[in-house]
């Protein structure tokens, strides 16, 4: 009983004295579940409680340049270089990258297994007016998919009934399109965790212009000053270890890897 008591005693003033930050991350990122694998071991590692504000790209960086978060993790190489070249951010670290994938109908309605690149498919599924579900949420997927119509010299604000922006993150919006049988693109790790993937198949992949990277990038303290510039330098350096390596690249779901460990010392 008094080892019992000691025990939670102990417990307890451990996790009063533990050292927090806050890390904005995508939903991406945490419907993969990778983030339920790492923090155990950050805080045990390290003593430091990560605390994760799960949003869209678009809104972690947002958060990031109001110093509502010590650091953050997202998936868009030019939104994050606009973010340092505001003086938002000291610097840009690369972690860990996977790839964007196209789901779709087993049916293939557009027929875009098989296409040759990802702006073939894509104008398949325009020119079939197939129902495709985007995000619309101004994350690090949607910005990339905005971009591929755009290399497919096609606008989404000019497509029909048939797109539809739902404005939600990544399993939410893979919950839409299962329940309309539609196309949408996705990140594979969310595609692998995902659990209602119903009539949905993963159609196309391998375009090297779907490599998703992902990066962490501190808030500058010169813009605000209260940030945890300590525990976010101590996160980085965990991030960049082998421990960090060996958790990431070992992370499967069915025997398939969701994401790669490429962190530079």
């Amino acid at each position: 009983m008094i080892r019992t008591v000691l025990a939670l005693l102990f417990f307890f003033t451990t996790q009063l004295n533990a050292e927090t930050m806050k890390l904005a991350v995508t939903t991406s990122f945490n419907n993969s579940g990778l983030s339920d694998v790492l923090l155990p071991v950050i805080q045990e590692d390290i003593g430091l409680e990560v605390q994760l504000l799960i949003v869209g790209t678009g809104q972690a960086i947002r958060l990031g340049e109001a110093g509502d978060v010590d650091a953050i993790l997202v998936h868009s190489k030019p939104a994050e270089e606009a973010f340092l070249a505001a003086g938002h951010g000291t610097h840009r670290r690369e972690i860990m990258y996977n790839d964007f994938v196209l789901i779709g109908p087993a049916a293939d309605p557009a027929k875009i297994k098989g296409s040759d690149t990802t702006v073939d498919a894509l104008q398949l599924i325009a020119g079939a007016q197939s129902p495709f579900v985007s995000r619309g949420d101004d994350s690090g997927t949607h910005k990339k998919e905005l971009s591929l119509w755009k290399a497919s010299s096609l606008d989404p604000a000019a497509f029909g009934p048939w797109y539809k922006a739902v404005g939600a993150g990544m399993g939410a919006s893979l919950n839409t399109a299962s329940g309309l049988d539609a196309y949408i693109m996705a990140d594979r790790a969310s595609w692998l965790n995902f659990g209602n993937k119903a009539g949905l198949e993963l159609l196309f992949a391998g375009d090297p212009v779907l490599f998703n990277q992902y990066a962490y990038l501190p808030v500058n303290p010169e813009r605000h000053p209260h940030v945890n510039t300590d525990a976010a330098a101590a996160l980085e350096n965990w991030l960049v270890s082998d421990k960090a390596a060996q958790l990431i690249n070992d992370y499967k779901i069915n025997g398939e890897a969701l994401f790669v460990f490429n962190a530079k010392p």
